[in-house]
């Protein structure tokens, strides 16, 4: 088996190991996105990308194929030796071989031009393993809040129906009215629509884990990570971002630029070829052998040769201005993703430290009075609401910036050992 099966085999036997240790105990994110870089057949095919260059690269470095030259020369056509092969002294039979000797620096660039190739891919590799993690990541923590937020309005839908017990309780014992049971119902109704709208929400999130990570998303789901912190350092980004995987593809590409460029100068001197052959008459005559030399003649350089390399060296300058630019729209792009997470994270604690707090203050004075006589059933359903809507709004925010979060960590692929950089907000994500 070639290196190429066995490495197929070993993924899918590792697949498989992984989903029996998985069923044991909820899925984390990090075994997510394990689980989804070890089933891509994206990278797959990156890799094979990466064995095609890289041996493209030895071929590229040989020299051509010698050619095999058979003919017959001076056969006559016409005269009483016509059709004859040893009649006429100058009737020969000839074998030969040719080889064209190209130039040991046009074979190293050539060779190089593919290994330049090949790292390309190898970045593209990059590129493609640290989208594969943000975009699990993102689906895992879709699912997570999804999953939250239905929480959140189950017990919404619990409280309805006590609520509605609690309003027909004081209707019959002349304390209440009907508007209360109807405003009560109205409002288990709209619940009962709003679950459903997030049982829906939560059904799609699971699908799309499950696009990464295979049937293991349908398992519960672990603890999120803590999130207070990123990979990237915001005070140096313009250094951290250089290593982002799609400007190190394009550095690959402006390389393999500059590598036709030096294949395009070294066109310039021409390659030379040489012909043996031996030609074979007839028996009264001497058999010969024949040595030749050939060289082009590079007569219009100015319109041939010096336009290929005017071409190649616009086309690098075009591969570096194309990464230069896409690294300041990275940085840019960073800038306001960081600015917008660490808004998310300040407005998440103040959500908890004082919203959510005096909602439930206001709630419970709501119950208080309600019980003791002071107020409707409607101020209370309205505090409860309130509530609702601000835990709900959280959970939005929290989930908001999570997504964040995930396209911040994972701009660089993560190697694996959880690191995170020294910036932080110093905000815990619930």
């Amino acid at each position: 088996m070639n290196c190429v099966g066995t490495a197929v085999v070993a993924s899918v036997v590792g697949t498989h190991f992984f989903n029996a240790q998985a069923a044991d105990k909820p899925l984390t994110l990090a075994e997510a996105q394990r689980l989804a870089v070890a089933r891509s057949r994206q990278l797959h095919a990156q890799d094979l990308s990466i064995i095609a260059s890289r041996e493209m690269a030895i071929a590229a470095g040989q020299l051509p194929d010698p050619v095999l030259k058979l003919g017959i020369d001076n056969l006559p056509v016409n005269g009483p030796d016509r059709g004859s092969l040893t009649s006429d002294f100058m009737t020969m039979r000839r074998i030969g071989i040719m080889q064209e000797f190209t130039r040991g620096d046009k074979r190293r660039l050539r060779a190089e031009r593919y290994d330049r190739a090949a790292d390309k891919s190898l970045a593209e590799k990059a590129v493609v393993i640290a989208a594969i993690q943000r975009d699990t990541a993102i689906a895992w923590l879709a699912r997570l809040y999804a999953e939250r937020m239905a929480a959140v309005i189950a017990e919404q839908a619990l409280q309805a129906r006590l609520e509605i017990e609690a309003a027909e309780g004081s209707y019959r014992a002349g304390r209440g009215s009907q508007a209360d049971i109807f405003a009560a119902r109205s409002v288990l109704a709209m619940v009962d629509d709003r679950n459903s709208d997030m049982q829906r929400k939560v059904r799609s999130a699971k699908t799309m884990l499950a696009r990464w990570s295979g049937d293991v998303a349908e398992l519960p789901l672990a603890e999120p990570p803590r999130m207070d912190g990123v990979r990237l350092d915001s005070t140096a980004l313009d250094a951290s971002l250089v290593h982002h995987p799609q400007i190190e593809a394009l550095s690959r590409q402006a390389e393999m630029a500059e590598a036709d460029v030096k294949l395009a100068d070294a066109n310039k001197k021409s390659d030379w070829t040489l012909e043996l052959s031996y030609q074979q008459r007839g028996p009264a005559y001497s058999n010969m052998l024949s040595i030749g030399l050939s060289l082009p003649f590079q007569w219009d350089q100015k319109n041939r040769q010096e336009r290929e390399l005017s071409a190649r060296l616009a086309t690098a300058e075009q591969a570096k201005a194309e990464r230069d630019d896409a690294l300041r729209a990275h940085i840019a792009e960073t800038r306001v993703m960081m600015e917008e997470w660490q808004n998310g994270l300040e407005r998440i604690a103040r959500y908890e430290r004082e919203l959510i707090p005096f909602a439930m203050e206001r709630t419970q004075a709501s119950l208080g009075a309600y019980r003791g006589g002071k107020s409707s059933l409607t101020d209370l359903l309205s505090a409860r609401r309130n509530e609702i809507e601000l835990r709900l709004q959280t959970l939005q925010l929290q989930a908001d910036t999570a997504r964040l979060w995930a396209q911040l960590n994972f701009l660089i692929p993560d190697d694996g050992a959880g690191r995170l950089a020294t910036h932080s907000a110093h905000q815990d994500m619930p």
